[in-house]
């Protein structure tokens, strides 16, 4: 038998498991924070490991193309590469570009880095 209570507790289960799904299906959402979280630990580790030197700066960005394809702007080299519709098959040509192997793709992102 199924009470009112519990069906509301279904209903808002479910309603919460959409909404994660939705937000995980934006790309790029909260990509600008989880650059800059992922900066910030490169930059500590740089320090820790190597304080008797100067510290060079690293400085990444992602850049999402549409299509298969996704380029480093110039002077920066891919660190790794992501690719829509879930594909996990990707390959870097030359040092900065980005390429999802997968044969329908919807978006492309490159992960790019320069140290200076």
């Amino acid at each position: 038998m199924v009470t009112l209570t519990s069906y509301k507790m279904k209903h808002t289960s479910c309603l919460l498991i959409f909404i994660s799904l939705l937000q995980l299906m934006t790309p790029g959402s909260f990509q600008c924070s989880l650059d800059s979280v992922v900066n910030k630990r490169i930059q500590e580790a740089l320090k820790e490991y190597k304080p008797s030197i100067p510290t060079k700066t690293l400085s990444c960005v992602s850049i999402t193309s549409s299509g298969r394809l996704s380029s480093c702007p110039a002077g920066m080299v891919v660190t790794g590469c992501a690719c829509g519709y879930a594909c996990g098959s990707w390959d870097v040509r030359g040092t900065t570009t980005c390429h999802c192997q997968c044969s329908v793709i919807d978006w492309t992102t490159a992960r790019c880095c320069h140290l200076a």
